[in-house]
């Protein structure tokens, strides 16, 4: 389960305001090659965890003995909320050692619980649906699967906050939708299609948009701080998942498992929630390290590794057409990314022109010229 809702801007604000900058000044004592390997080894953490939550969350839901999947997700928030509360302790027991931006949680705020509640809703829908897709497509259809998540994001923003997307923009979003639908024949063609998680993929991917977009709104009801939103956030969900799976009838077939006192499968499933709340961790300390263009590049290098693996892990033979439709995703999803890198470099510039622009009223123009 990926926890995509520590994406986009709740994670750079976390890596931009909860970490303090890398300046190229206090480094200065450091060499080229130290710098380096410390980024290669912050990079390759990202890939580790970020993968492995992939496959042991696919082994986690694709356990044909517990089908449960609102459980899964459940308990996995459940780990989130005990580590919200461990690791304030632990950066007052141990600092220096311990990440010292974690908000003291003693007292749980029902107006600020209220407050996030909307993006709770929406954030339940989203690890939900995620979850799904996973279990019906399995990993290597994932990155396909999960691919109109940039659609959304043009889509939602053009809907929700009127903001226009350029033409390269809506060009990349072509070659995705292009390789989505190339992806889905080719599919369909081996016999391994499953329309069930194609349709959990588009609602999981119409999910991480919205996330992104309520994230900005309730961020100033935890005061910017992305640990606390993600404490509030779960214990929500916590809540909000008990009814659901009362009324999918979870309880009674955890219940009914077989493996209810097996500790490795509990182990398992406390260790999926590990990773969970670590992506978060791994990806602000990715874009500290780097920055948040090399990180939206170095995950789509990790996806492409993550489709390479779980074929080869599943011996399984796909065709060339196959192949290219996961390239188009990767390569229009590059695309966007550079193209809204450059737009966002360029408006700075623009904004100034703009603001020079209204100095210049008709009755100093002349003084100005002077």
């Amino acid at each position: 389960m990926n926890r995509i809702q520590l994406k986009r801007s709740g994670i750079l604000r976390m890596a931009l305001s909860g970490v303090e900058a890398m300046d190229p000044d206090a480094r200065g004592g450091e060499t080229f090659l130290l710098r380096a390997a410390k980024i290669a080894a912050v990079v390759a953490l990202y890939w580790f965890v970020s993968i492995t939550m992939v496959f042991l969350n696919n082994y986690l839901l694709d356990n044909r003995e517990l089908d449960a999947p609102l459980f899964v997700t459940f308990f996995q928030c459940a780990v989130t909320v005990a580590l919200c509360w461990l690791l304030p302790l632990l950066s007052l027991l141990c600092p220096g050692r311990v990440e010292e931006d974690f908000p003291s949680l003693q007292k749980f705020d029902l107006k600020t619980s209220r407050e996030v509640l909307p993006l709770s809703v929406v954030f339940i829908c989203m690890i939900t649906f995620n979850n799904l897709c996973l279990k019906y497509v399995g990993v290597a259809f994932y990155t396909v699967g999960r691919s109109l998540s940039t659609v959304f994001n043009v889509l939602l923003s053009y809907v929700i906050l009127k903001q226009s997307t350029s033409v390269p923009a809506l060009l990349s979003c072509g070659v995705i939708l292009g390789g989505f639908w190339l992806g889905i024949d080719q599919e369909g063609m081996a016999g391994s299609l499953s329309w069930t998680g194609v349709v959990y993929g588009v609602l999981a991917s119409a999910c991480v948009s919205l996330n992104a977009i309520y994230t900005k709104k309730v961020m100033p009801a935890v005061d910017g701080n992305i640990w606390k939103l993600s404490y509030y956030n779960n214990v929500n969900a916590c809540v909000l998942f008990v009814p659901l799976m009362i009324v999918f009838g979870e309880f009674h077939r955890v219940a009914s498992f077989s493996r209810l006192g097996d500790l490795a499968f509990w182990g398992m499933m406390t260790l999926g929630g590990v990773f969970g709340f670590a992506i978060g961790y791994v990806t602000g300390l990715q874009i500290k390290f780097t920055s948040p263009l090399t990180h939206n590049v170095s995950g789509t290098a990790k996806a492409c590794a993550q489709t390479v693996i779980a074929v080869v892990y599943n011996a399984s033979s796909k065709s060339l057409l196959w192949w290219t439709s996961n390239l188009m995703v990767l390569g229009g999803s590059s695309a966007y990314t550079w193209v809204k890198s450059l737009e966002m470099k360029k408006a700075p510039q623009k904004e100034t022109q703009d603001s020079a622009k209204e100095k210049l009223l008709p009755g100093e123009k002349g003084s100005m010229g002077v």
